[in-house]
């Protein structure tokens, strides 16, 4: 099945929040923070319309997506998803590595990352590099989120969507 990535469009918004709300949810938190974050893994038309978000495609599925905002010269990777079926199938690894070559192409030193604990892991395994925490305070409990950066100054330009496509792993 061929692998696509490609820059959002604001009708992409409902599926998106839907992906991270799916994501989300495969962690196993309970339905009431579900609720309590729904604004946070909401995905507005106008949201994707003034910053960097681009969805990765499986035949006709959208499985994934990033999206990027800027601060200062740092890159912020302010969301990246994967479709609960299609996580370890080396989808948040493309998506990961496309968002590090277009923080790099957009003049980013840095992106930096406040990871869900579950998926700190993961962006230590890509090479980021944990630079302290996060203290939230959620139904008057304490969570502490990693802090996470990955330095893009070495990174390639995004290819094309073409360039991107390829048979997924």
């Amino acid at each position: 099945m061929t692998t696509e990535i490609r820059r959002a469009t604001p009708a992409d918004s409902g599926l998106l929040t839907e992906i991270a709300h799916a994501a989300k949810r495969h962690w196993g938190y309970p339905e009431r923070w579900i609720i309590l974050w729904r604004e946070a893994l909401t995905i507005t038309p106008g949201f994707v319309s003034a910053n960097e978000v681009y969805v990765v495609t499986q035949g006709d599925d959208t499985v994934g997506f990033y999206a990027l905002l800027f601060n200062a010269g740092r890159a912020v990777l302010e969301h990246m998803w994967v479709h609960p079926e299609s996580i370890g199938a080396g989808i948040g690894r493309r998506l990961f590595d496309h968002a590090a070559r277009t923080a790099s192409s957009l003049g980013a030193v840095e992106m930096e990352i406040e990871s869900d604990p579950n998926a700190e892991g993961f962006y230590l395994r890509m090479g980021a590099r944990r630079t302290g925490e996060v203290v939230s305070m959620l139904e008057g409990e304490t969570r502490t989120l990693p802090l996470l950066v990955f330095d893009v100054v070495s990174c390639e330009p995004p290819r094309s969507a073409i360039e991107e496509s390829g048979a997924s792993s």
